[in-house]
């Protein structure tokens, strides 16, 4: 289990590399075609991947958001 629920959540120097490569992703392809699939993510933490995926769907009008979850598959209707 990977949660940000006590100190046993990893966020060692792997991480951050990981985390950069993401973000340069997120940059090179801010305007193209992508899609924002979501994959269990529920509303404990929504802040970490449910809204930024919302709110990068809907600046980007070539962008599609899929979620899949047993309970909490929602998004806005404006994307």
């Amino acid at each position: 289990m990977n949660l940000r629920a006590d100190d046993t959540f990893v966020e060692d120097e792997g991480w951050h590399r990981a985390s950069g490569h993401y973000m340069e992703f997120l940059h090179r392809n801010q305007d193209g075609k992508i899609a924002f699939l979501e994959l269990g993510v529920g509303l404990n933490t929504p802040s970490i991947i449910k809204y930024p995926f919302w709110w990068m769907t809907a600046q980007n009008l070539r962008a599609v958001y899929a979620c899949i979850n047993y309970e909490e598959a929602v998004c806005p209707k404006e994307i």
